[in-house]
């Protein structure tokens, strides 16, 4: 039975894929061990199969050299500090990672087995050992137009994305709330006014002081939008947008670089991102060739047929929060070019976005 660290387990990933193997009866094949930065020596809050019952040190270098595997919901800030030592000292176990940290790293997988699971054996036997999940919204993306990709039938792709506030951390969705509850103070006081107008006016007089919440968001995002995530780099893009082709050529390990590109936005929903896609084709498809090719790719995405009833009820965050399913509707032929299309997808980034990669790359490991 393999040993098992976990770090990070506390925050918002690292508690759904501890919800996830718990309800997949993951922790009974392995000896789980997990880690805290601030509760050393604490016994661990729940109850699970596993030997060690009490916290351990997450910067004990000697403790995680002696695992197998480690996971790590901890942050970018934590594995670039820990990672390297423990590669320095000659440690050869496997690391698999929530981080953006290690996915530009050459000896890095970034790991979406419904995507890529053949070229993620290859590295396994070429032996290597980092395996990182992917960006929330590159992953989403690949699930829901997996076909397309497999079919290598995607010339060029813009994306805008929709991305909830639980894909900054539990602060920022904290703070999405105290905004949402301002709000409704100010809805409250003036409630009886006839004027929805004169309602508007004193909201949007009322969340650019400073006393609306935003310490960490820095300007409104409820009753609003924030159409920039990440630092900007040199091409005017932000690092989120960069990732998008980044990241999901080196997914799908192309010999000749797919041209993606878009904007990022976030928007004050809690959880579940969405995205639109405008998607140029390198040949004519009917829509129903297409529907098909998007459909057949795996069980989890689920063509929503482009009809007001069905899209306002299956295409939405609040319809697919905590849930694996990725519906992709809005499926359309643009008039702008015979070979371009239009759709539109949302899913749990805290799911297939996050967690759900990482729990089956461990899984794969241990069945490997």
């Amino acid at each position: 039975m393999k040993d098992v660290g976990f770090i990070g387990w506390r925050g918002i990933v690292g508690s759904v894929l501890l919800e996830r193997m718990i309800k997949e009866k993951d922790f009974n094949s392995i000896n789980a061990i997990f880690f805290t930065t601030s509760q050393c020596g604490e016994l661990i809050p729940f109850d699970i199969q596993n030997k060690c019952k009490i916290l351990q040190d997450a910067y004990n270098i000697e403790i995680l050299s002696s695992l197998d595997i480690i996971i790590s919901c901890q942050g970018s800030k934590y594995t670039s500090k820990i990672y390297s030592k423990l590669r320095l000292i000659g440690w050869n176990g496997y690391w698999i990672d929530a981080s953006s940290y290690l996915r530009s790293f050459t000896n890095s997988v970034i790991v979406l087995d419904p995507i890529n699971l053949n070229f993620i054996k290859k590295k396994i036997d070429m032996g290597i050992k980092t395996f990182v999940g992917g960006n929330c919204t590159v992953s989403l993306m690949l699930m829901s137009l997996g076909g397309l990709f497999k079919d290598n039938l995607i010339e060029w792709l813009s994306v805008s994305t929709y991305q909830a506030a639980s894909g900054a951390g539990s602060n920022f969705m904290k703070e999405l709330l105290l905004q949402m509850k301002f709000i409704s103070k100010i809805s409250n006081f003036i409630n009886n006014s006839t004027n929805i107008l004169d309602i508007e006016k004193n909201i949007s007089k009322n969340i650019i002081k400073n006393d609306f919440p935003k310490k960490y968001f820095s300007v409104p995002l409820a009753g609003s939008l924030i159409p920039w995530i990440d630092k900007k780099i040199n091409n005017g893009q932000t690092k989120e947008e960069w990732k998008g082709q980044f990241e999901t050529n080196k997914i799908l390990n192309t010999k000749n670089i797919i041209p993606i590109d878009g904007t990022c936005v976030r928007i004050g929903t809690l959880r579940s991102h969405s995205q639109s896609f405008t998607i140029k084709l390198k040949q004519q498809l009917s829509l129903n060739n297409m529907k098909d090719i998007i459909q057949s790719h795996n069980k989890w995405v689920k063509v929503i047929p482009n009809d007001m009833s069905h899209t306002i009820n299956n295409l939405t965050p609040a319809a697919v929060s905590g849930k694996l399913s990725i519906p992709i509707g809005r499926i359309k032929k643009l008039n702008i070019d015979k070979n371009c299309f239009s759709a539109f997808s949302v899913g749990d980034q805290l799911l297939w976005g996050a967690a759900e990669p990482l729990r089956r790359m461990l899984k794969l490991l241990l069945n490997y």
